[in-house]
């Protein structure tokens, strides 16, 4: 991203972190004079030990020089988690992996280990996806709780934008916003990790232009590499079904990531999934 784009997002993220902290947890009264949710500028400043002038410049975006410990001190004082301070990080230091090419080709084959992962979750649907959340491997449980992924062209298998313009999946997540806001927060844990990487700029552009819910989903997303929900899906032809999603990053060269979604224990889940495999030929 440039540098003007790394700096406005470190400007969101500041103004949202600060936002999202309720002043009781840090010991101070909610009051009624308070204008904005959250914290105020200044009440960060003296949480992290810097002036208030240098915080405000850093909420603001201004091209300003950081240090590690101090950053440090800004992310303890806005409670931030590890991914959310990984990003804080990587935004205000640029620190990330440098520009490391996007071969598509690079995931157009997985490895036989993978494949053999996703046979053996049976009755789990799964799904592999790359660094910019394309997909690039999925089971047959997924194609049949989700969609047949084979029949779409290889560049529209991108589960945030299928998230948004595929109507299989606005009608499969009861809680729909919750469906989308854990592949943001993974999203845009990326967005952090890649900020040389022009193509997430590009991306998230074209989205907000295309599609105003994104927007506002985009705003209130989190940071996590790997979050772990419990979503409830209407399927059109199973019913109700609760699966637990876990994230998983694959190790090795190439920047994976397994979305396993786990039919939920206190549930039928797994046996209605069994009786659909069997009824519905994926074809």
């Amino acid at each position: 991203m440039s540098n003007q784009t790394r700096l406005q997002a470190l400007s969101d993220f500041l103004k949202a972190r600060r936002a999202a902290i309720q002043p009781s947890s840090i010991g101070l009264p909610e009051g009624t004079r308070r204008r904005t949710p959250g914290l105020r500028r200044e009440e960060v400043a003296q949480l992290a030990g810097v002036s208030s002038t240098w915080y405000t410049w850093l909420e603001q975006g201004r091209d300003i020089k950081v240090s590690s410990s101090v950053l440090d001190c800004v992310a303890a004082a806005l409670q931030l988690s590890k991914d959310e301070r990984k990003y804080l990080f990587a935004l205000a230091l640029e620190t990330g992996p440098g520009i490391v090419p996007f071969q598509q080709e690079e995931f157009s084959v997985l490895s036989p280990s993978l494949q053999k992962i996703l046979q053996e979750l049976k009755y789990c649907p799964t799904i592999i996806s790359d660094r910019r959340c394309g997909i690039v491997g999925w089971n047959e449980a997924a194609a049949h709780v989700f969609l047949n992924f084979a029949k779409l062209p290889v560049e529209q298998r991108n589960m945030i934008r299928l998230l948004f313009v595929r109507k299989e999946f606005q009608r499969l997540a009861v809680n729909w916003k919750q469906f989308v806001s854990g592949y943001l927060s993974i999203f845009r844990a990326y967005y952090g990790q890649y900020v040389e990487d022009v193509w997430y700029d590009d991306f998230i552009r074209e989205m907000k232009d295309s599609h105003p819910d994104f927007n506002e989903l985009w705003e209130q997303s989190q940071v996590s590499s790997a979050p772990d929900v419990v979503l409830e899906f209407r399927h059109a032809k199973a019913g109700k079904m609760l699966f637990h999603l876990t994230s998983l990053q694959v190790h090795g060269s190439t920047d994976l990531r397994c979305s396993i979604y786990t039919p939920s224990g206190d549930s039928n889940t797994e046996a209605k999934l069994k009786q659909l495999m069997e009824q519905y030929a994926i074809g």
